[in-house]
């Protein structure tokens, strides 16, 4: 039976609905008067009134308003922020921690099976820590408004809200109390916070407060970067990326390896102590500042040599052992994924922070001979819809017939 005919919609009213599955982005699917919704503040299952916040063509948005008949994984979120109208950088705070991670598998192994017509089986992001998904962020920005007063923006929205405490915040950007000070004639203010718990406050990316250069320690290496310059926000996050990767490519002495979107050579150093003197490790980032901090942190490998460019014009060369790939949130594009399949490596290790573009990169690599062979989802940001993927391919007559491993490392003490 197809769905019923669209009826008028707009935005303000109130309908009653039973929520659909959970899709990237945080949204429950539902069908309003006959419109495809993405509802925000649900769980699948719930009975729900839902109020109309947006009216596009081909899709509606909506905000909860009333849980009718509410999931047995809904909890009390824990900020006063989170909810319809509030502040829009939380998606799962209404979902206990452990469906949380459930949810962030299911919607990874949708992602695969609808963009990449790869079934990867059941999915569950590992946690990153033993914690409750809360104060893990370790760089915060805060938007002005007119008056001076710092805050965070609404969902889909420009209004910055007066969110006098952020949970999400590390308790040493907590500590600075950004939201009780004024800031009139800024824009925005960010606080940063390093390895060693050093905070610094940047408005306008001018900085005011606390050290110029963050100190960023992952296992024994270390880094000393620009204070806004990228790095990942959870505390454990790096370690843990580095640790799935090694254990996903299996770097051997004497290998030549590519890292492509590099950053600083957070995976790059310790690709280059695994293949050791013998062995060669190219790292290509397009950030001048990036590659400068790389170059001086990994002075001690001279293994290891630092390409200023961008991947999308790089050329690839022939005859590596393995690539690891760590692209931003849009993807790397299927021409990037196609250099990498021809250059033949054993092993493919791709790093992902959106599903999608993940998915529509690895049915490129479908195409081209490679194969999905093991997976890890990490719950890198509690309390959003967002993850981390790190993925292994390998020439189609080396996988597992029809089998994706589960790829585990750094298991929590």
């Amino acid at each position: 039976m197809g769905r019923a005919p669209k009826e008028p919609i707009e935005v303000g009213d109130e309908v009653t609905v039973t929520l659909g599955a959970m899709v990237h982005g945080g949204h429950c699917l539902a069908h309003p008067r006959g419109h495809t919704a993405f509802v925000r503040h649900g769980l699948p299952g719930e009975g729900v009134v839902i109020r109309i916040t947006e009216v596009r063509s081909k899709l509606v948005r909506a905000d909860v308003v009333e849980v009718l008949e509410a999931s047995p994984h809904r909890v009390v979120p824990p900020c006063s922020w989170a909810h319809a109208g509030g502040c829009g950088g939380c998606d799962f705070q209404h979902v206990s921690i452990a469906h949380q991670r459930e949810l962030k598998g299911t919607i990874a192994h949708e992602s695969l099976a609808r963009h990449g017509d790869i079934d990867a089986g059941a999915l569950t992001a590992q946690p990153l820590a033993h914690d409750d998904g809360l104060h893990w962020r370790t760089r915060m920005r805060f938007s002005v408004d007119g008056g001076g007063t710092a805050g965070m923006l609404g969902a889909r929205s420009h209004g910055v809200l007066p969110v006098d405490r952020c949970l999400l915040a590390s308790a040493s950007i907590d500590a600075l109390a950004i939201p009780d000070d004024e800031w009139r004639g800024a824009q925005s203010i960010e606080a940063t916070e390093d390895s060693h718990g050093r905070a610094s406050i940047w408005v306008d990316r001018v900085l005011v407060s606390g050290p110029r250069k963050a100190r960023q320690q992952v296992h024994h290496r270390s880094w000393e970067i620009d204070g806004t310059a990228f790095w990942q926000v959870h505390p454990r996050a790096a370690e843990a990326i580095v640790d799935h990767v090694l254990a996903a490519g299996a770097p051997q002495p004497g290998e030549r390896w590519l890292d492509l979107y590099s950053g600083a050579g957070l995976i790059t150093a310790f690709l280059g102590e695994a293949v050791g003197v013998t062995g060669a490790i190219t790292a290509v980032e397009s950030h001048r500042t990036a590659v400068r901090d790389g170059r001086r942190a990994l002075a001690d490998l001279p293994q290891v040599s630092f390409v200023g460019a961008d991947v999308e014009a790089w050329a690839l060369p022939d005859g590596v052992d393995g690539v690891v790939l760590d692209p931003p949130r849009r993807g790397a594009g299927a021409a990037v994924m196609t250099a990498i399949a021809q250059a033949g490596p054993r092993v493919i290790v791709y790093v992902a922070c959106d599903p999608v573009a993940f998915a529509r990169d690895a049915a490129t690599l479908g195409a081209h001979g490679y194969a999905l062979d093991a997976l890890a989802v990490l719950d890198a940001f509690p309390m959003t819809h967002h993850m981390e993927c790190i993925a292994r391919f390998v020439p189609g007559s080396q996988a597992a017939a029809g089998q994706v491993q589960r790829l585990e490392a750094n298991r929590l003490p």
